[in-house]
């Protein structure tokens, strides 16, 4: 598995998976307890994902503190509250829009089939 795969996308949301399979390897290992070989290989797995999932966790609250510690740091005129700001044609607030949108942890979600459709039909009228 590729380290940029594990932590692309929302961590919080992989290191419950991530967890999760940890715990439910744990809970084979328990059932396979009498074969040695197979309980040894079990624990190992769990160990590894239960790794993987709390240092995925601890990425994911680092990675909010830093956020909420650059949206700190931006100038007022960059802010979606300040209005027309000093720069008159309104390129704050896309400039800011462009960074959320570069930043941001969560993809946009996918137009739906109905909102796909709808956008057809009004490219043809």
């Amino acid at each position: 598995m590729a380290l940029q795969r594990m932590f692309s996308g929302n961590p919080a949301r992989s290191s419950m998976l991530y967890l999760g399979i940890g715990v439910l390897s744990l809970v084979k290992a328990i059932a396979v307890r009498k074969d040695p070989d197979r309980f040894r290989r079990e624990l190992v797995d769990a160990g590894l994902f239960i790794g993987a999932g709390l240092v995925l966790r601890q990425y994911s609250q680092l990675k909010e503190e830093k956020r909420a510690e650059m949206q700190e740091r931006l100038p007022a005129w960059l802010s979606p509250d300040s209005g027309s700001g000093s720069t008159g044609s309104g390129s704050g607030s896309g400039l800011r829009g462009r960074a959320m949108q570069r930043f941001s942890s969560e993809p946009e979600p996918e137009p739906t089939f109905t909102e796909r459709a709808q956008r057809a039909i009004q490219g043809r009228q």
